[in-house]
């Protein structure tokens, strides 16, 4: 099964043609090259693709690990939870 990580990176390699190796978990946004357009382009992305739904208030999210955690907390609050999600680690509460 692969992890929200793994997702995420395949995401981050196919729409922003980013080396798969600079993809790490501690890997901030900004390092990899994503500007606040480009991060809102990839969680737009990534409510696609994982089938959640960011909320309108901003949380910050400034690493790869930071984004992993949001979306599996996402994923764990839906009814059922989504069966193709594998946490990376354990969800964490988003700050807010």
């Amino acid at each position: 099964m692969t992890t929200t990580f793994e997702r995420l990176c395949v995401i981050l390699v196919k729409d922003y043609k980013l080396d798969p190796d600079a993809l790490t978990p501690d890997a901030t946004l900004e390092s990899l090259g994503l500007d606040s357009l480009g991060a809102a382009e990839l969680f737009f992305s990534a409510e696609d693709v994982f089938g959640v739904t960011f909320p309108p208030e901003q949380v910050p999210l400034l690493a790869l690990g930071d984004v992993v955690r949001y979306i599996d907390t996402l994923l764990a609050q839906q009814p059922g939870g989504h069966p193709e999600a594998t946490p990376a680690e354990p969800a964490a509460q988003p700050v807010r």
